[in-house]
C-alpha cells in the first residue's frame, strides 16, 4: 500500500521520541524561593541543551566578546568557547542562512535577533526556506533552528524598531511560535523549542528581561500548545500572549475590586494555538476579549476571534471584542506609545463593554 507521508529519518525519530518523554514529564512548581531574571531564565535554557547536546551552537550580533547586546549570552563564551558562541557581522540575512545550512547538515542552531524588527531583513530565509524545507524536501531534513530575541515595542525605539511580527509570521505554515510572559515559561519553554523538530520563532520583549519570578533548579519543559489559566473567573474570559498578559492581570485585579471576575488565559504559543482551552472558558463565561500587542487588521487577535466564532458561536453572550495597538506606526515620544499599546484601561473597557457596563 502506498503513502503521501515519507517516512521519518531513525534519527529524528528517536529525537522526537525523546522530546515526547521530557514533556510527560509533570511540570514543578511555579512558587519558591529562587528568583531569578528573564534574560537569566534564557540564558540557563541555552546552557543546559548546550551541555547536553554538542550540535548546538549561538549565533547573533554581540553574543559572545560583548556577552549579548541584553546580556542574555552573559559568561557563555567563557564556557563553550568561541566555536559555539559566535559573534556574527550585522547582516541578519547572512547569519540566518547560515542557520539553514547548518540544521540541514545536522547541527542545531540558536540565532539570537537584536530585534525582531531587523529580521525583515532575512525575510526570504525565515519564511520561504525555513518553514518549507521539510516539506519540499519530502521529510529528508528540515530546519530546527530557534530564532529568537526581542519584539514589539522596547521603549521608544520609533516605528522601524518596534515591531510584533507575530501578526505577520504566524501566516506562514511550517513554524512554531512562542511568546513567554513570564521567566519560568520562558524557560520551560525555551529548553521544548530547543529540542523541538520544527523551526521555532522565539518571540521575547526588551521590557521584560528584567522581571523576575520563581524558577525551579529542576529540569523542566512546558509542552507547546498548552495555555495557562492565569485567573479563574466567570464573567468574561480574556486571552492574551507575552507582555500584555501582564497587563490583563492588572486589569483583572482592578475588576476584581467592582465585583467583575475574569479568566485570564496566557496562550504561550500561538502556533500552535490552543483554541480548546479558549472555547472551554468560553463556554462558562459567554464573553471574550482578546488582548494581542499587534497591529488590529488581519492578527492574531482577528484570527482567534474567528476561530471561536466557527466553533463557539452559540456560546456567545456578545459580540468578540479586541484590544490591540492602535493601528498607527509605534510613536517615539513615551506617552504616545504608552496610549499606542495595549494597557489595563483599555482591557477593563473592553471587559465592561462585553457585560453591558459600558
Amino acid at each position: 500500500m502506498t503513502t503521501l507521508s515519507p517516512a521519518i529519518p531513525s534519527d529524528i525519530a528517536a529525537e522526537i521520541a525523546n522530546l515526547h518523554t521530557l514533556l510527560e514529564k509533570p511540570l514543578p512548581s511555579r512558587e519558591g524561593s529562587r528568583v531569578i531574571q528573564f534574560r537569566e531564565a534564557l540564558r540557563e535554557a541555552m546552557t543546559e541543551e548546550m551541555r547536553r547536546d554538542k550540535r548546538i551552537f549561538l549565533l547573533g550580533e554581540e553574543v559572545a566578546q560583548y556577552n549579548g547586546a541584553y546580556k542574555v549570552s552573559q559568561g557563555m563564551l567563557d564556557e563553550f568557547g568561541p566555536k559555539r558562541i559566535i559573534d556574527s557581522p550585522i547582516s541578519e540575512n547572512g547569519f540566518a542562512g547560515l542557520a539553514v545550512g547548518a540544521a540541514m547538515y545536522g547541527l542545531r542552531p540558536i540565532i539570537e535577533f537584536m530585534s525582531w524588527s531587523f529580521s525583515l531583513v532575512a525575510a526570504d530565509q525565515l519564511l520561504n526556506n525555513v518553514p518549507k524545507m521539510l516539506y519540499m524536501s519530502g521529510g529528508q531534513w528540515g530546519c530546527p533552528v530557534v530564532f529568537r530575541g526581542n519584539d514589539g515595542a522596547g521603549g521608544q525605539l520609533g516605528s522601524t524598531h518596534s515591531w510584533c511580527v507575530e501578526g505577520l509570521y504566524a501566516n506562514v505554515p511550517g513554524v512554531k511560535i512562542v511568546i513567554p510572559s513570564n521567566p519560568y515559561d520562558a524557560k520551560g519553554l525555551l529548553k521544548t523549542a530547543i529540542l523541538d523538530p520544527d523551526p521555532v520563532f522565539f518571540l521575547e520583549s526588551e521590557r521584560m528581561l528584567g522581571d523576575k519570578a520563581h524558577v525551579p533548579e529542576e529540569e523542566y519543559y512546558i509542552p507547546f500548545g498548552q495555555a495557562a489559566l492565569r485567573h479563574e473567573g466567570t464573567d468574561c474570559t480574556i486571552v492574551s500572549f507575552g507582555r500584555p498578559v501582564n497587563f490583563c492581570l492588572e486589569a483583572a485585579a482592578e475588576l476584581a475590586a467592582e465585583g467583575i471576575t475574569v479568566d485570564v488565559l496566557d496562550m504561550r504559543t500561538i502556533r500552535p494555538l490552543d483554541i480548546d482551552s479558549i472555547l472551554a472558558s468560553v463556554k462558562k463565561t459567554g464573553r471574550i476579549v482578546v488582548v494581542d500587542q499587534c497591529w488590529p487588521f488581519a492578527s492574531v487577535a482577528s484570527e482567534v476571534i474567528t476561530q471561536v466564532c466557527e466553533r463557539g458561536f452559540d456560546w456567545l453572550d456578545h459580540q468578540p471584542l479586541r484590544v490591540n495597538t492602535e493601528d498607527v506606526p509605534t510613536p517615539y515620544a513615551k506617552n504616545l506609545e504608552a496610549e499606542y499599546l495595549p494597557n489595563k484601561f483599555k482591557i477593563v473597557a473592553a471587559v465592561k463593554k462585553s457585560l453591558g457596563l459600558a
